[in-house]
């Protein structure tokens, strides 16, 4: 199935594992906190979108609605990953949210945010480097080799497809 060494196999399926639980993590500490809101980071937004993100931070019902869906998509994410189950779909949702992050508080000159970050960014911050690890993860399909995804049916490839009526 794959070409890869076992160093490869083990970093690769441990980076998504300890990815989902970051996910995973976030979503739960979200949920079990009754103050919860996402109202804060959405009206502080900067930059090219903050508009957009500060018109959901006014909205009560828009709000309910991205608090929702922002505490079980990160749920979701975190157990998909962490399991290897419908690994693909995880990682692009994974993918999808953290650009979301990253646009309403880009790391950029000028921009300052009540929040203290834990360093001094210009461009590259943690949201980012995890998302670039993602797409690295969306490139190699480890919950085929250690995940539910495994267990799942495949769609064949188109390739496959030509040669098995060659």
């Amino acid at each position: 199935m794959t070409h890869w060494s076992r160093f490869q196999t083990v970093s690769l399926v441990t980076l998504r594992i300890v990815i989902g639980w970051h996910f995973l993590y976030e979503g739960l500490a979200k949920l079990t906190n009754p103050y919860w809101t996402s109202a804060g980071y959405l009206a502080e937004s900067q930059g090219w979108f903050s508009g957009f993100f500060f018109d959901m931070a006014t909205s009560p019902k828009v709000l309910t609605v991205v608090d929702f869906l922002n505490i079980w998509g990160l749920i979701l994410i975190g157990i998909g990953l962490i399991l290897g189950a419908f690994t693909r779909l995880a990682t692009i949702a994974g993918i999808a949210l953290l650009a979301l992050y990253y646009l309403a508080a880009p790391p950029m000159i000028g921009f300052t945010y009540p929040m203290p970050s834990e360093g001094s960014y210009l461009i590259v911050n943690k949201v980012l480097i995890e998302m670039v690890a993602l797409v690295v993860l969306l490139a190699f399909p480890t919950g085929q080799v250690v995940g539910i995804d495994r267990l799942l049916p495949r769609k064949p490839k188109s390739g496959a497809l030509h040669q098995a009526h060659a």
